[in-house]
């Protein structure tokens, strides 16, 4: 496959249009389009944008939140919905390489999803959150070995995952192994536990998005939504002011040194933070560390990794008697 190694990227910055699929589609395609128009050739779009991240399940208790499940499943995305090939069809039409974070309806299940589409629409791969985190676990299925994957295409070797998966050492060592050149490490905001839980900040957790790339040696785009003062409004109740603030919004994107390539914008501001790269420039990292090849000792330490899909039914067909003589 021919490979394009200079080109420019752009990372979202915005809130959703929350808990409303139809106006998110809109937007979303607003976006690709803004971003071609200034030339990218690839953007990115923060954790479960469409329809917007459950903030609800950090401000109390399961039983509180059921006011919101179904509306949240209603407006999930399904894959392959007319929705979902609008997103396709703006791809196409825009001549840009989408990554898509979104709630993806399953059944009767929900996923916090990526999709990856290229530049002609087509659908190169989408995939699963491995495990959620914390309190996602009320809202969430699990992904599988098979959703930890980089995908060859015209722009360079892409992979994605969500928020604190990129704090799973073990993840990030099986993305590593397959030579990622272009990472979308997505966030759902930092505005929840503000000053309560520093694990949930801004600095702690751009840190792994910066680590990401430090340690793998690629370019990571980290898109990161906000908090609106409707969504505000719609989730916080009184006394409960200090558990979710409005912004949050600290998108960035880095060098496969760790450098920042771009200057962030105020966190309750949205827009697009673009970034010019050169895949040449991951050979000039990778002569320092290259933790999954020169810098590795595998007679010593080595990664487990089942990547098959994981099927809940499997079909097959009876042996019948006459079949066994």
């Amino acid at each position: 496959m021919e490979q394009r190694s200079r080109y420019k990227v752009a990372a979202v910055q915005a809130a959703p249009s929350f808990l409303d699929l139809e106006a998110g589609i809109e937007r979303a395609i607003g976006m690709i389009a803004e971003a071609a128009g200034a030339g990218a050739t690839l953007i990115a779009f923060p954790e479960a944008w469409l329809p917007g991240y459950p903030w609800w399940i950090w401000l109390d208790s399961p039983a509180w939140g059921m006011r919101f499940v179904q509306r949240h499943f209603e407006n999930a995305l399904e894959i392959g919905s007319p929705q979902f090939e609008r997103i396709r069809s703006a791809a196409a039409k825009h001549d840009i390489y989408v990554v898509l974070g979104f709630c993806e309806r399953s059944g009767g299940t929900l996923y916090i999803a990526q999709a990856i589409i290229d530049d002609h629409g087509t659908v190169i791969a989408t995939r699963r959150k491995l495990k959620p985190t914390h309190a996602e676990r009320t809202v969430y299925g699990e992904g599988d070995g098979s959703d930890i994957a980089v995908h060859e295409t015209g722009i360079g070797r892409i992979g994605a995952l969500c928020c604190a998966e990129h704090i799973q050492p073990l993840t990030k060592y099986a993305m590593y192994s397959q030579h990622e050149q272009v990472h979308v490490a997505a966030w759902p905001s930092f505005s929840v536990y503000r000053g309560m839980a520093f694990q949930l900040s801004a600095e702690a957790n751009n840190a792994a998005s910066q680590v990401y790339a430090l340690e793998g040696q690629c370019y990571v785009l980290a898109p990161c939504a906000l908090v609106s003062p409707e969504m505000i409004k719609m989730l916080v109740e009184p006394g409960k002011e200090a558990l979710l603030l409005p912004g949050g919004g600290y998108a960035m994107i880095y060098g496969p040194d760790g450098a920042p390539l771009c200057e962030p914008l105020p966190e309750t501001h949205e827009g697009l933070l673009y970034a010019d790269i050169d895949l040449g420039t991951i050979s000039v990292a990778k002569a320092a560390y290259d933790p999954v090849g020169h810098y590795s000792r595998p007679d010593v330490l080595r990664l487990l990794f089942n990547r098959e899909p994981h099927a809940r039914v499997e079909t097959f067909e009876p042996i019948r008697p006459s079949e066994t003589l």
